[in-house]
């Protein structure tokens, strides 16, 4: 009989932790690990050499993956012709990351640039079709300085 966990939260992980479906997981460990320095923690593959389960880790936060499989209503952004989802990551050198990522088979999206929410911030799409958005923290602005930063930005709000 397996013995009965000793925490709710199993130990390294986040309260939130992304699950990608990609078609082709093993080939986006391997992407991820060239882009963005993953570092891989675990691969369960399944039948028809398809990944059930993968997991790497990206800094301090895991991210899952398990392959395409219509089969199981399991649609990557591929097969789903786009997503409305973005990773975050948050790095020490945007600009570095960034092109680390389209180094490695990363289509830039948006070019890192300075935000007016204080982030130096750009946006690569992987090759799997999920877009990851890239920043390093360059100042801190109160709320106020935000609003009226966002004004400057995009112009007045309704």
């Amino acid at each position: 009989m397996p013995k009965a966990a000793t925490q709710r939260i199993a130990a390294g992980m986040h309260t939130v932790t992304p699950h990608l479906v990609v078609d082709g997981a093993a080939e986006a460990i391997e992407f991820y690990k060239q882009a963005f320095g993953a570092v891989e923690e675990m691969r369960l593959p399944g039948p028809g050499g398809r990944l059930m389960h993968g997991c790497v880790r990206i800094g301090d936060s895991k991210v899952f993956l398990v392959d395409e499989n219509p089969e199981w209503k399991c649609l990557g952004p591929k097969l789903l012709k786009g997503t409305p989802v973005t990773i975050h990551l948050s790095v020490e050198d945007a600009d570095k990351t960034y092109a680390q990522a389209v180094a490695a088979g990363a289509t830039p999206v948006m070019p890192v640039g300075d935000a007016f929410w204080g982030d130096r911030y750009g946006i690569v799409a992987d090759p799997f079709g999920h877009n990851w958005s890239i920043a390093h923290h360059q100042f801190d602005v109160t709320p106020e300085e935000l609003m009226e930063a966002m004004k400057g930005a995009c112009g007045p709000q309704p």
